[in-house]
Protein backbone atom coordinates (compact mmCIF):
# COMPACT_ATOMS: atom_id res chain seq x y z
CA UNK A 1 0.00 0.00 0.00
CA UNK A 2 2.93 2.29 0.82
CA UNK A 3 3.80 3.57 -2.63
CA UNK A 4 6.03 6.47 -3.98
CA UNK A 5 2.71 8.97 -3.89
CA UNK A 6 4.07 9.59 -0.40
CA UNK A 7 6.84 11.49 -1.76
CA UNK A 8 4.62 13.73 -3.31
CA UNK A 9 2.77 14.63 -0.18
CA UNK A 10 4.14 17.37 1.10
CA UNK A 11 4.11 19.30 -2.20
CA UNK A 12 -0.04 18.23 -2.22
CA UNK A 13 -0.22 19.98 1.14
CA UNK A 14 1.69 22.88 -0.49
CA UNK A 15 -1.50 23.38 -2.62
CA UNK A 16 -3.88 22.57 -0.17
CA UNK A 17 -3.23 24.56 2.89
CA UNK A 18 -3.23 23.47 6.01
CA UNK A 19 -6.81 22.93 7.09
CA UNK A 20 -8.10 21.79 3.88
CA UNK A 21 -4.99 19.30 3.43
CA UNK A 22 -5.57 17.22 6.54
CA UNK A 23 -9.11 16.71 5.76
CA UNK A 24 -8.03 15.73 2.65
CA UNK A 25 -5.63 13.40 3.96
CA UNK A 26 -7.87 11.69 6.67
CA UNK A 27 -11.18 11.66 4.54
CA UNK A 28 -8.97 9.58 1.74
CA UNK A 29 -7.71 7.07 4.56
CA UNK A 30 -11.33 7.02 6.20
CA UNK A 31 -12.97 6.19 2.64
CA UNK A 32 -10.47 3.90 0.92
CA UNK A 33 -10.26 1.65 3.42
CA UNK A 34 -14.28 1.42 3.54
CA UNK A 35 -13.80 0.44 -0.30
CA UNK A 36 -10.60 -1.62 0.42
CA UNK A 37 -12.90 -3.79 2.89
CA UNK A 38 -15.70 -4.20 0.28
CA UNK A 39 -13.18 -5.55 -1.99
CA UNK A 40 -11.86 -8.01 0.23
CA UNK A 41 -15.83 -9.10 1.16
CA UNK A 42 -16.76 -9.47 -2.33
CA UNK A 43 -13.67 -12.10 -3.19
CA UNK A 44 -15.93 -14.31 -2.06
CA UNK A 45 -19.67 -13.16 -2.42
CA UNK A 46 -21.07 -15.97 -4.81
CA UNK A 47 -20.63 -19.61 -3.09
CA UNK A 48 -18.22 -21.66 -4.57
CA UNK A 49 -16.90 -18.94 -6.59
CA UNK A 50 -14.11 -16.67 -6.31
CA UNK A 51 -13.48 -13.43 -8.39
CA UNK A 52 -9.30 -13.93 -9.18
CA UNK A 53 -9.43 -10.87 -10.98
CA UNK A 54 -10.68 -7.31 -10.96
CA UNK A 55 -12.51 -7.74 -14.48
CA UNK A 56 -14.44 -10.35 -12.87
CA UNK A 57 -15.80 -8.51 -10.79
CA UNK A 58 -16.69 -5.93 -13.12
CA UNK A 59 -18.33 -8.67 -15.26
CA UNK A 60 -20.24 -9.93 -12.09
CA UNK A 61 -21.27 -6.57 -11.45
CA UNK A 62 -22.56 -5.39 -15.20
CA UNK A 63 -22.73 -8.31 -17.49
CA UNK A 64 -19.70 -10.48 -19.38
CA UNK A 65 -19.38 -7.93 -22.51
CA UNK A 66 -20.40 -4.43 -20.56
CA UNK A 67 -17.85 -4.91 -17.27
CA UNK A 68 -15.03 -5.65 -19.34
CA UNK A 69 -15.26 -2.60 -21.16
CA UNK A 70 -15.89 -0.68 -17.58
CA UNK A 71 -13.23 -2.23 -16.00
CA UNK A 72 -10.39 -3.08 -17.99
CA UNK A 73 -9.32 -0.41 -19.50
CA UNK A 74 -9.30 1.44 -16.18
CA UNK A 75 -7.20 -1.15 -14.99
CA UNK A 76 -4.97 -1.08 -17.31
CA UNK A 77 -4.24 2.84 -17.27
CA UNK A 78 -3.73 2.88 -13.81
CA UNK A 79 -1.61 0.11 -13.98
CA UNK A 80 0.28 1.59 -16.54
CA UNK A 81 0.45 4.64 -15.34
CA UNK A 82 2.24 3.63 -12.30
CA UNK A 83 5.19 2.05 -14.20
CA UNK A 84 5.15 5.43 -15.63
CA UNK A 85 5.43 7.18 -12.64
CA UNK A 86 7.62 4.75 -10.79
CA UNK A 87 10.35 4.72 -13.99
CA UNK A 88 10.44 8.77 -13.14
CA UNK A 89 10.49 8.30 -9.63
CA UNK A 90 13.18 5.77 -9.47
CA UNK A 91 15.11 7.92 -12.00
CA UNK A 92 14.91 11.31 -10.20
CA UNK A 93 16.09 9.33 -6.93
CA UNK A 94 19.21 7.18 -8.68
CA UNK A 95 19.93 10.51 -9.79
CA UNK A 96 19.87 12.22 -6.52
CA UNK A 97 21.90 9.04 -4.86
CA UNK A 98 24.71 10.33 -6.83
CA UNK A 99 24.60 13.45 -6.72
CA UNK A 100 24.49 13.64 -2.90
CA UNK A 101 27.11 10.94 -3.16
CA UNK A 102 29.42 12.91 -5.83
CA UNK A 103 29.30 15.97 -5.96
CA UNK A 104 31.97 16.91 -7.95
CA UNK A 105 31.24 14.14 -10.73
CA UNK A 106 29.76 15.13 -13.74
CA UNK A 107 26.05 15.80 -14.62
CA UNK A 108 24.06 12.76 -15.68
CA UNK A 109 20.88 13.46 -16.84
CA UNK A 110 17.60 11.67 -15.32
CA UNK A 111 17.07 9.79 -18.44
CA UNK A 112 19.88 8.10 -18.37
CA UNK A 113 19.21 6.80 -14.64
CA UNK A 114 15.46 6.13 -16.09
CA UNK A 115 17.03 3.86 -18.53
CA UNK A 116 19.22 1.73 -16.08
CA UNK A 117 16.11 1.26 -13.30
CA UNK A 118 14.41 -0.03 -16.46
CA UNK A 119 17.53 -2.86 -17.38
CA UNK A 120 16.53 -3.99 -14.10
CA UNK A 121 12.84 -4.52 -15.03
CA UNK A 122 14.03 -5.95 -18.41
CA UNK A 123 15.38 -8.86 -16.56
CA UNK A 124 12.84 -9.07 -13.04
CA UNK A 125 9.79 -8.93 -15.94
CA UNK A 126 10.49 -12.24 -16.55
CA UNK A 127 9.49 -14.35 -13.61
CA UNK A 128 5.92 -15.71 -14.15
CA UNK A 129 4.33 -14.68 -11.42
CA UNK A 130 3.50 -12.94 -7.87
CA UNK A 131 4.50 -16.06 -6.30
CA UNK A 132 7.98 -15.62 -7.99
CA UNK A 133 8.25 -11.95 -6.52
CA UNK A 134 7.51 -12.33 -2.86
CA UNK A 135 10.89 -11.59 -1.41
CA UNK A 136 11.18 -9.28 -3.83
CA UNK A 137 7.95 -7.30 -2.80
CA UNK A 138 8.57 -7.94 0.98
CA UNK A 139 12.01 -6.06 0.50
CA UNK A 140 10.01 -3.50 -0.80
CA UNK A 141 7.78 -3.26 2.01
CA UNK A 142 10.55 -2.65 4.76
CA UNK A 143 12.24 -0.22 1.87
CA UNK A 144 8.87 2.19 1.45
CA UNK A 145 8.31 2.15 5.24
CA UNK A 146 12.18 3.18 6.03
CA UNK A 147 12.38 5.94 3.47
CA UNK A 148 9.39 7.40 4.31
CA UNK A 149 10.64 7.70 7.78
CA UNK A 150 13.81 9.24 6.82
CA UNK A 151 11.75 11.51 4.77
CA UNK A 152 9.98 12.90 7.90
CA UNK A 153 12.88 12.29 10.56
CA UNK A 154 14.72 14.31 8.66
CA UNK A 155 12.65 16.87 7.66
CA UNK A 156 12.01 16.89 11.25
CA UNK A 157 15.31 17.40 12.06
CA UNK A 158 16.71 20.04 9.98
CA UNK A 159 13.29 22.01 11.86
CA UNK A 160 11.54 24.86 10.11
CA UNK A 161 12.88 27.29 7.25
CA UNK A 162 13.24 30.73 8.41
CA UNK A 163 12.31 32.05 5.27
CA UNK A 164 9.22 29.53 5.04
CA UNK A 165 5.73 30.45 4.52
CA UNK A 166 2.42 28.47 3.89
CA UNK A 167 0.95 30.32 1.07
CA UNK A 168 -1.15 28.38 -1.17
CA UNK A 169 1.56 27.38 -3.92
CA UNK A 170 -0.26 28.85 -6.75
CA UNK A 171 -0.23 33.50 -7.10
CA UNK A 172 -3.81 33.44 -8.93
CA UNK A 173 -7.15 32.39 -7.94
CA UNK A 174 -6.87 30.13 -11.25
CA UNK A 175 -3.44 28.91 -9.77
CA UNK A 176 -4.59 28.05 -7.06
CA UNK A 177 -8.25 26.18 -8.39
CA UNK A 178 -6.10 23.74 -10.53
CA UNK A 179 -3.91 23.68 -7.74
CA UNK A 180 -6.46 22.36 -5.68
CA UNK A 181 -7.80 19.87 -7.97
CA UNK A 182 -4.58 18.66 -9.21
CA UNK A 183 -3.14 17.83 -5.42
CA UNK A 184 -6.56 16.07 -4.75
CA UNK A 185 -5.01 13.38 -7.78
CA UNK A 186 -1.58 13.45 -5.93
CA UNK A 187 -3.84 12.27 -2.83
CA UNK A 188 -5.55 9.66 -4.36
CA UNK A 189 -2.48 8.23 -5.99
CA UNK A 190 -0.62 7.69 -2.85
CA UNK A 191 -3.77 6.06 -1.17
CA UNK A 192 -4.76 3.87 -4.36
CA UNK A 193 -3.57 0.33 -4.56
CA UNK A 194 -7.44 -1.47 -4.83
CA UNK A 195 -6.62 -2.35 -8.53
CA UNK A 196 -4.12 -5.30 -7.39
CA UNK A 197 -6.52 -6.21 -4.22
CA UNK A 198 -8.34 -9.45 -5.61
CA UNK A 199 -5.10 -10.97 -7.72
CA UNK A 200 -2.98 -10.81 -4.42
CA UNK A 201 -6.38 -12.11 -2.65
CA UNK A 202 -6.27 -14.93 -4.73
CA UNK A 203 -3.32 -16.14 -3.62
CA UNK A 204 -4.29 -16.97 -0.45
CA UNK A 205 -5.70 -20.29 0.76
CA UNK A 206 -9.17 -20.44 0.95
CA UNK A 207 -11.84 -22.88 2.49
CA UNK A 208 -15.55 -23.02 3.78
CA UNK A 209 -14.22 -22.96 7.28
CA UNK A 210 -11.05 -20.72 6.77
CA UNK A 211 -12.23 -18.04 3.92
CA UNK A 212 -9.40 -15.90 2.63
CA UNK A 213 -10.78 -12.52 3.14
CA UNK A 214 -10.22 -13.26 7.05
CA UNK A 215 -6.49 -13.47 6.77
CA UNK A 216 -6.80 -10.73 3.87
CA UNK A 217 -8.66 -8.41 6.02
CA UNK A 218 -6.16 -8.87 8.95
CA UNK A 219 -3.36 -7.82 6.39
CA UNK A 220 -5.31 -4.97 5.30
CA UNK A 221 -5.81 -3.65 8.96
CA UNK A 222 -1.76 -3.97 9.36
CA UNK A 223 -1.21 -2.30 6.06
CA UNK A 224 -3.56 0.79 6.58
CA UNK A 225 -1.99 1.38 10.13
CA UNK A 226 1.58 1.34 8.69
CA UNK A 227 0.14 3.77 5.80
CA UNK A 228 -1.28 6.40 8.47
CA UNK A 229 2.43 6.05 10.57
CA UNK A 230 3.87 6.95 6.47
CA UNK A 231 1.69 9.60 5.26
CA UNK A 232 0.54 11.58 8.02
CA UNK A 233 4.04 12.29 9.26
CA UNK A 234 5.68 12.64 6.05
CA UNK A 235 3.02 15.05 4.60
CA UNK A 236 2.57 17.06 7.54
CA UNK A 237 6.20 17.70 9.02
CA UNK A 238 7.07 17.70 5.38
CA UNK A 239 4.92 20.99 4.69
CA UNK A 240 5.82 22.27 8.36
CA UNK A 241 9.41 22.26 7.65
CA UNK A 242 9.83 24.02 3.77
CA UNK A 243 6.16 25.11 3.55
CA UNK A 244 5.08 26.43 -0.08
CA UNK A 245 8.76 25.42 -1.30
CA UNK A 246 9.04 21.95 -1.10
CA UNK A 247 9.52 19.68 -4.25
CA UNK A 248 7.37 17.50 -5.86
CA UNK A 249 9.95 14.95 -4.51
CA UNK A 250 10.13 15.89 -0.89
CA UNK A 251 14.07 13.48 -0.70
CA UNK A 252 14.70 16.00 -3.76
CA UNK A 253 14.41 18.87 -1.56
CA UNK A 254 16.20 17.39 1.57
CA UNK A 255 20.19 17.34 1.41
CA UNK A 256 21.13 16.85 4.76
CA UNK A 257 22.73 14.55 6.30
CA UNK A 258 24.12 13.61 2.89
CA UNK A 259 24.76 9.72 3.78
CA UNK A 260 20.96 9.25 5.21
CA UNK A 261 19.63 10.89 2.02
CA UNK A 262 21.52 9.02 0.06
CA UNK A 263 20.54 6.02 1.55
CA UNK A 264 16.75 6.60 1.93
CA UNK A 265 16.83 7.45 -2.33
CA UNK A 266 18.55 4.43 -2.80
CA UNK A 267 15.60 2.55 -0.36
CA UNK A 268 13.22 4.19 -2.85
CA UNK A 269 14.80 2.79 -5.53
CA UNK A 270 14.94 -0.43 -4.10
CA UNK A 271 11.40 -0.41 -3.08
CA UNK A 272 10.00 1.10 -6.59
CA UNK A 273 11.85 -2.53 -8.21
CA UNK A 274 9.52 -4.48 -6.23
CA UNK A 275 6.46 -2.26 -6.82
CA UNK A 276 6.75 -2.09 -10.76
CA UNK A 277 6.52 -5.51 -11.11
CA UNK A 278 3.59 -6.18 -8.92
CA UNK A 279 1.22 -3.64 -10.92
CA UNK A 280 2.99 -5.04 -14.18
CA UNK A 281 2.52 -8.78 -13.52
CA UNK A 282 -1.33 -8.29 -14.01
CA UNK A 283 -0.64 -6.36 -17.61
CA UNK A 284 1.72 -9.38 -18.59
CA UNK A 285 -1.05 -11.64 -17.65
CA UNK A 286 -3.55 -9.86 -19.76
CA UNK A 287 -0.94 -8.32 -22.70
CA UNK A 288 -0.57 -12.93 -22.60
CA UNK A 289 -3.79 -14.21 -22.49
CA UNK A 290 -5.32 -12.18 -25.41
CA UNK A 291 -1.73 -12.83 -27.33
CA UNK A 292 -3.12 -16.55 -26.71
CA UNK A 293 -6.95 -16.32 -26.74
CA UNK A 294 -7.44 -13.63 -29.67
CA UNK A 295 -4.21 -14.08 -32.26
CA UNK A 296 -3.55 -17.93 -31.75
CA UNK A 297 -0.32 -17.13 -30.56
CA UNK A 298 1.22 -20.31 -28.56
CA UNK A 299 2.77 -19.73 -24.94
CA UNK A 300 6.26 -20.16 -24.44
CA UNK A 301 9.35 -18.49 -23.02
CA UNK A 302 9.51 -16.58 -26.53
CA UNK A 303 6.33 -14.83 -25.96
CA UNK A 304 6.76 -14.07 -22.80
CA UNK A 305 10.38 -12.46 -23.32
CA UNK A 306 9.05 -10.36 -26.40
CA UNK A 307 5.84 -8.98 -24.92
CA UNK A 308 6.74 -7.96 -21.70
CA UNK A 309 9.97 -6.46 -22.78
CA UNK A 310 8.09 -4.59 -25.39
CA UNK A 311 6.02 -3.30 -22.25
CA UNK A 312 8.92 -2.81 -20.09
CA UNK A 313 10.77 -0.69 -23.32
CA UNK A 314 6.94 1.51 -23.49
CA UNK A 315 6.84 2.72 -19.94
CA UNK A 316 10.58 3.41 -20.28
CA UNK A 317 10.15 5.60 -23.28
CA UNK A 318 7.14 7.37 -22.43
CA UNK A 319 9.06 8.32 -18.51
CA UNK A 320 12.00 9.54 -20.58
CA UNK A 321 9.61 11.61 -22.51
CA UNK A 322 7.88 12.79 -19.69
CA UNK A 323 9.77 12.78 -16.78
CA UNK A 324 7.34 14.95 -14.72
CA UNK A 325 6.91 13.69 -10.90
CA UNK A 326 4.29 15.41 -8.99
CA UNK A 327 2.66 15.95 -12.65
CA UNK A 328 2.27 12.78 -13.79
CA UNK A 329 0.82 11.86 -9.67
CA UNK A 330 -2.22 14.63 -10.27
CA UNK A 331 -3.05 13.23 -13.78
CA UNK A 332 -3.09 9.54 -13.06
CA UNK A 333 -4.11 9.71 -9.35
CA UNK A 334 -7.73 11.31 -10.97
CA UNK A 335 -8.17 9.63 -14.14
CA UNK A 336 -7.59 5.92 -12.87
CA UNK A 337 -6.50 5.52 -9.53
CA UNK A 338 -9.74 7.58 -8.09
CA UNK A 339 -12.55 5.56 -9.43
CA UNK A 340 -10.69 2.25 -9.13
CA UNK A 341 -10.15 3.20 -5.15
CA UNK A 342 -13.05 5.32 -4.41
CA UNK A 343 -15.62 3.89 -6.88
CA UNK A 344 -18.31 3.31 -3.92
CA UNK A 345 -18.28 6.55 -2.66
CA UNK A 346 -19.72 7.30 -6.19
CA UNK A 347 -19.90 11.14 -6.39
CA UNK A 348 -16.82 11.52 -4.69
CA UNK A 349 -14.80 8.81 -7.16
CA UNK A 350 -16.56 10.98 -10.61
CA UNK A 351 -15.87 14.46 -8.84
CA UNK A 352 -11.94 13.39 -8.41
CA UNK A 353 -11.96 11.26 -11.78
CA UNK A 354 -13.18 14.53 -13.37
CA UNK A 355 -11.45 17.15 -11.46
CA UNK A 356 -8.20 15.81 -10.98
CA UNK A 357 -6.92 15.69 -14.27
CA UNK A 358 -7.63 18.70 -15.38
CA UNK A 359 -5.14 20.24 -12.64
CA UNK A 360 -2.76 17.54 -13.65
CA UNK A 361 -2.79 18.13 -17.07
CA UNK A 362 -2.48 21.71 -17.11
CA UNK A 363 0.65 21.05 -14.73
CA UNK A 364 2.26 18.98 -17.48
CA UNK A 365 1.78 21.28 -20.34
CA UNK A 366 3.12 24.22 -18.72
CA UNK A 367 5.99 22.21 -18.06
CA UNK A 368 6.07 20.81 -21.59
CA UNK A 369 6.17 24.31 -22.75
CA UNK A 370 9.99 25.02 -20.61
CA UNK A 371 10.79 21.23 -21.21
CA UNK A 372 13.40 20.07 -24.21
CA UNK A 373 12.78 16.68 -24.48
CA UNK A 374 15.34 14.15 -23.15
CA UNK A 375 17.17 17.16 -21.56
CA UNK A 376 16.83 17.91 -18.36
CA UNK A 377 14.01 20.39 -16.93
CA UNK A 378 13.89 23.16 -13.93
CA UNK A 379 13.25 21.71 -10.64
CA UNK A 380 10.11 22.83 -8.79
CA UNK A 381 11.75 25.99 -7.05
CA UNK A 382 12.85 27.65 -10.24
CA UNK A 383 9.23 26.00 -11.75
CA UNK A 384 7.38 28.18 -9.43
CA UNK A 385 9.19 31.64 -10.48
CA UNK A 386 8.62 30.27 -13.87
CA UNK A 387 5.13 29.76 -14.33
CA UNK A 388 4.48 33.56 -12.89
CA UNK A 389 5.01 34.57 -16.20
CA UNK A 390 3.85 31.55 -18.11
CA UNK A 391 0.43 31.52 -16.29
CA UNK A 392 -0.17 34.79 -17.76
CA UNK A 393 -0.31 33.89 -21.32
CA UNK A 394 -2.27 30.44 -20.22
Amino acid sequence: MVGAGVLGLPYAMSELGWGAGIAVLILSWIITLYTLRQMVEMHEMVEGKRFDRYHELGQHAFGDRLGLWIVVPQQLVVEVGLGIVYMVTAGQSLQKFHDVVCRNCRHIRTSYFIMMFASVQFLLSQLPNFHSISSVSLVAAIMSLSYSTIAWVASLTKGREETVNYHLRGTTPADKVFDFFGALGSVAFAYAGHNVVLEIQATIPSAPEKPSKKPMWKGVVVAYIIVAVCYFPAALIGYWAFGNHVDGNILITLNNPRWLIAIANMMVVVHLIGSYQVYAMPVFDMIETVLVRKFWFRPSSRLRLISRTVYVAFTMFVAVTFPFFNELLSFFGGFALAPTSYFTCIIIGVLLMLLSPIGGLRQIILKIRMYSVYQDYPQDRGYVNITKTVNKQF
